[in-house]
């Protein structure tokens, strides 16, 4: 899965228990009629991944949903969900990267450009 928007924060790595299991979050502001700000996780050797972005940058990252049931001291079972990222490229990047450097003027009202009937190669 992918998640489109816009970087609103980025964490510092933090460190876990005696193995150094580690962790890095974001938070990912989608641009639709109602934006999210959805967290998501990076750990282990994908904290490093988050390196060259800043704050404001357009990106898409390729997720992964986890889900986990734990059981508390009462014996309640609770269930709970996160949102793990692997990949993450910047759009601003992608999109400048894949046209043309020098890309034609196109006049709208340009009848050169209407095709007809005659035009049609069949």
């Amino acid at each position: 899965m992918e998640l489109l928007g816009k970087i609103k924060i980025i964490g510092e790595v933090k460190t876990y228990g005696e193995k150094g299991f580690r962790k890095r979050e974001l938070v990912l502001t989608t641009e639709e009629q109602y934006p999210q700000h959805i967290l998501i996780e990076f750990v282990q050797n994908n904290c490093e991944l988050l390196d060259n972005f800043q704050i404001g940058e357009i990106v898409r990252i390729g997720i992964n949903i986890r889900g986990r049931e734990w059981v508390n001291p009462e014996g309640e079972t609770k269930f709970f969900n996160s949102i793990q990222g692997w990949r993450i490229e910047s759009i601003d990047e992608q999109v400048s990267d894949d046209l043309p450097e020098d890309l034609p003027a196109i006049d709208s009202k340009d009848e050169s450009q209407d095709l007809t009937e005659d035009d049609l190669p069949f």
